[in-house]
């Protein structure tokens, strides 16, 4: 057995010390590499082409290649760019050159290239790329083209840009006939309610050009178009009447209500085009905590409605205890929709509120679906193992990863290219690589046992956030160790004990945060582990008598966890106790929170799920669903998460509305 032992042990040791000795020998071209990330950021070519030979041999010559190819791709030649990728075979950087280069050839119209080049693309997940392949397909009958014509549309309608590879193939189906003139109507219609003019004008553009000048007159004074139309009787008069009135909710909800009682509009809409107008009406009342949400969903048609609206139907319906339009709402939701964890839970809730056909069979099928969905994974989930009577524990670990498998995982070439980016700083680069290597390299990515071992090597590596996600990936074998970590334990707990903050709520937030990246930065400015504002942060250290405080402080880790800990407390204190308020303050700011919080007692399930952000309420459900599984972890104990949700109330005192909390 000894002998057994040395030799598992002994295959780690000697990879690690070719490792050790390949880094060393990696040291004269890292100068190399980082100046040619320069050179790369200000697009110079010269610079590039002249400091890719000093790569040569180093293991991040594949993303050096790719820079300087990538540079000058719009004049590069067929061979050129097949050359590189030959010397990048295998890694991420061979198959995002592809990518780039299948985009160009898509804009190009260079079908014949595009043809030999696809077969070769791994990742498969630009949906650009996808559309242009999908219209392919269809003209040579691979993909019958009512079917390739219904996921362009979906990919169509995903996508968050006015991007050249989808609109090409819906306009291929829409003039063969494959895709009717209403799907891209639909499109403009979602692209106004959020406020993307280029997207509703490549819509409108692609039924007819002539039309485009029509949008802006519409956008910029929806009230104005709608007083001097009359008439509604041509299909494309009323779809432009239809995206006025969608404008106008987004301005004044109330006038779109009061446009939609107008004889003219009853009588000269349709019934869809009607329903659709109040689905936007109820989803803009729905965001306000006393908004007459219910009044306007039901003036239309469940199933006219947008499957967005729906959702905000059922949130409403759930808030004003109207749990029959929680079922209506719910079983109009297509198939894919209804399986989501959310819309299972709260089906399951809508059935023991109406005990229909009768208690006993409304509670069985209850607890049937949360039987579907109840896990320790998600938020949703965590509910549903509550509500069958079970507390929220630590899962069973998975066997310990073998002295081969930890090997594997330590000498694997796109792992090891990962790790020397991260190393050397070149952060995104490393996790673009590390995320190809483990998900997308070989169909379906890495195998469960595989994934044990990345996240541990991540681990090893305090490469936390890269830790979780891949650990997140196993869908048996849960290791929580590896999902939910304590870097820092320390730090985190004495500074919590020393505040009165549960360390689980603190490690809940912090992995929400910034997935313990020091160093983590914002778009907006939010810096460090917790993500702290400047604004926040200079308050805060004013407030707690930090002397001395500097913008630039807040990546220090100690001080990060000092006034991150420290504003956490205040929203806390000032939100009365409640972790739902003050996780909603701390990402989408006091003010909201507060907000948010009047219009009546809910339970912190309904609350949450009433929040208005996407953003905040995503963030929310994240925060408390790990605060349950760090709770676990650090005790040891069963956990609930309806007790951390608790109830919501309004403010106790009108002065909470006066504090001076950012």
């Amino acid at each position: 057995m000894k002998l057994v032992s040395l030799k598992q042990g002994f295959v780690p040791i000697m990879a690690a010390l070719l490792l050790q000795g390949a880094a060393w020998a990696q040291g004269s071209g890292d100068a190399a590499m980082l100046e040619m990330r320069d050179a790369f950021r200000r697009n110079n070519t010269q610079a590039l082409s002249a400091l890719l030979p000093q790569l040569r041999g180093h293991v991040l010559e594949p993303l050096g290649i790719y820079w300087e190819i990538k540079a000058r791709l719009d004049g590069a030649s067929t061979a050129d760019i097949r050359g590189a990728m030959e010397r990048m075979a295998g890694s991420y950087w061979e198959d995002r050159l592809r990518n780039d280069w299948l985009l160009l050839l898509g804009q190009r119209r260079d079908w014949d290239t595009f043809a030999t080049e696809l077969p070769r693309y791994r990742m498969g997940d630009d949906r650009q790329v996808r559309c242009y392949a999908l219209m392919l397909d269809a003209v040579a009958r691979r993909t019958p083209p009512d079917k390739a014509a219904q996921e362009v549309t979906q990919l169509w309608y995903a996508q968050r840009e006015a991007d050249d590879g989808c609109a090409t193939a819906v306009k291929a189906f829409l003039d063969s006939g494959h895709i009717r003139p209403d799907s891209v109507w639909k499109r403009a219609r979602l692209a106004m309610e959020v406020r993307r003019p280029a997207i509703v004008n490549q819509a409108v553009a692609l039924l007819n050009p002539d039309w485009v000048d029509m949008i802006d007159p519409i956008a910029r004074n929806p009230a104005r178009y709608l007083d001097d139309k009359i008439t509604a009787i041509r299909p494309r008069t009323k779809e432009l009447v239809t995206l006025a009135i969608i404008r106008l909710a987004s301005l004044d909800t109330a006038a779109a209500a009061h446009e939609m009682d107008r004889t003219r509009w009853k009588a000269q809409l349709t019934q869809e085009e009607l329903s659709w107008l109040w689905g936007v009406i109820g989803k803009r009342h729905a965001q306000t905590p006393q908004g007459p949400a219910l009044t306007a969903f039901v003036n239309g048609e469940d199933r006219f409605m947008h499957a967005d609206h729906l959702t905000w139907k059922v949130r409403a319906g759930m808030r004003a205890g109207a749990w029959g339009h929680v079922r209506d709402a719910i079983a109009a939701m297509d198939a894919e929709q209804r399986a989501e964890p959310v819309w299972v839970y709260w089906r399951a809730r809508a059935l023991q509120a109406l005990k229909e056909p009768d208690a006993v069979s409304a509670e069985a099928q209850a607890r049937g679906l949360y039987a579907s969905i109840a896990s320790t994974r998600g938020f949703y989930e965590q509910l549903a193992t509550e509500a069958l009577g079970r507390s929220i524990a630590t899962p069973t670990a998975p066997q310990p990863l073998t002295a081969a498998e930890r090997a594997s995982a330590l000498t694997h070439p796109g792992l090891q290219r990962a790790l020397a980016a991260f190393r050397l700083g070149l952060r995104s680069e490393g996790v673009r690589e590390w995320n190809y290597t483990t998900n997308l390299h070989t169909p379906g990515g890495m195998g469960e046992r595989e994934l044990l071992a990345a996240a541990a090597l991540a681990c090893q590596n305090g490469w936390w956030d890269r830790c979780i996600n891949t650990s997140e990936r196993t869908r048996d074998a849960q290791d929580h160790t590896q999902r939910f970590p304590t870097p820092l334990r320390h730090e985190v707990v004495s500074r919590s004990t020393q505040i009165g903050l549960d360390p689980a709520f603190m490690y809940g937030l912090i992995r929400q945060e910034s997935r313990f990246v020091t160093d983590a930065r914002s778009g907006v400015g939010a810096a460090g582990l917790m993500q702290v504002m400047p604004a926040t942060a200079r308050w805060t250290a004013r407030k707690i008598g930090l002397t001395g405080f500097q913008s630039h402080h807040i990546t220090d880790q100690d001080t990060n966890i000092l006034i991150g800990t420290s504003y956490l407390k205040f929203a806390l204190d000032e939100l009365d106790g409640s972790l739902p308020l003050a996780a909603a303050a701390y990402n989408a700011g006091p003010s909201r929170a507060r907000a948010w919080r009047e219009g009546g007692t809910l339970a912190g399930d309904i609350w949450v799920e009433n929040i208005p952000f996407e953003e905040t309420r995503d963030y929310v459900k994240k925060v408390l669903s790990n605060t349950a599984n760090y709770a676990a972890l650090l005790t040891g104990q069963p956990q609930s998460l309806n007790a951390l949700l608790g109830v919501v109330t309004p403010a106790r005192s009108p002065d909470a509305r006066l504090s001076d909390l950012p």
